[in-house]
């Protein structure tokens, strides 16, 4: 498997025992785990709220639904990649209805061979939404220091009486002198600081 050093969750919906016994002969449980296979679009819809899955697989129809509005909507979860099978002659009518909503579809009957590249391309969109979800986060901690950072100068302007300019050379003068990260230094301020009342002038 390419994508051998992450292992993906999966969700089958699926009422075909054969196709769910090819499809996980796929899926070794090396990368693949776990693995759940529902029979219906409403047990799919229970299986979803119990946990976020990385890939969704849709073996349509579904006896109780087509499939398609729970496939967009779970694409729409910047978590999980969604496949659809769908019969050929459909294939070009569900194509348009679900990929700007960045679903993939299948044509059936499909083979062994177009199934893994499948999942090939399901686990190369979850490693980019990965990737995402990463700087995501890494721009949400930036700005969340960048405030405790603010927050710090303006506890020392107020409560210490420094200007701006001072305020900043302290914290980075007593993370010279301490031998520790300005985060450090932000935390003992926030934590001394808060509790003082304001210097009056």
């Amino acid at each position: 498997m390419v994508f051998s050093q992450q292992c993906f969750s999966v969700l089958i919906v699926s009422d075909s025992a054969r196709f769910n016994q090819a499809i996980t002969e796929l899926m070794p449980a090396s990368g693949y785990a776990p693995i759940r296979i529902v029979p219906s679009v409403s047990a799919a819809k229970r299986a979803a709220l119990e946990r976020v899955y990385d890939f969704v697989v849709l073996n349509t129809p579904l006896p109780d639904d087509f499939g398609t509005a729970f496939a967009a909507a779970q694409s729409g979860n910047r978590q999980t990649v969604v496949l659809m099978l769908v019969r050929a002659s459909l294939q070009e009518q569900i194509q348009s209805q679900v990929t700007d909503r960045g679903v993939f579809t299948l044509p059936k009957p499909t083979t062994r061979q177009a199934l893994q590249t499948a999942l090939q391309w399901m686990g190369a969109a979850r490693e980019r939404l990965r990737r995402m979800e990463e700087a995501d986060r890494s721009v949400e901690d930036r700005m969340r220091e960048i405030h405790r950072m603010n927050r710090a100068k303006w506890l020392l302007i107020e409560r210490r009486g420094m200007s701006e300019s001072e305020a900043h050379h302290y914290l980075e003068q007593q993370a010279m002198a301490q031998c520790v990260s300005k985060r450090a230094i932000v935390d003992e301020i926030l934590s001394g600081l808060e509790a003082l009342p304001p210097t009056e002038g």
